[in-house]
């Protein structure tokens, strides 16, 4: 399960996990204009764990999901 909420200045999307048990914590993808963030409690400590991708990293992740192992640099599509 997913929400997505619009802020002034972001997309916040949150995902839930609602496979079978153990159950991971809820994840916080917060869309900027500059770059995305990933939030993730940690459970053993007790601390919000964040990571900050570019643009160009967020692109990179979402080509690597359908590629096979291996080195790659996306080149800009020429029109």
């Amino acid at each position: 399960m997913f929400t997505i909420e619009h802020d002034f200045d972001a997309t916040v999307v949150t995902l839930v996990d609602e496979g079978e048990a153990p159950l991971q914590e809820d994840v916080t993808i917060t869309a900027f204009a500059e770059c995305i963030t990933i939030e993730q409690l940690d459970p053993r400590t007790d601390r919000v764990q964040k990571i900050t991708l570019s643009l160009a990293q967020l692109q990179d992740l979402a080509a690597a999901l359908d590629l096979p192992e291996g080195v790659y640099r996306l080149v800009p599509s020429q029109k």
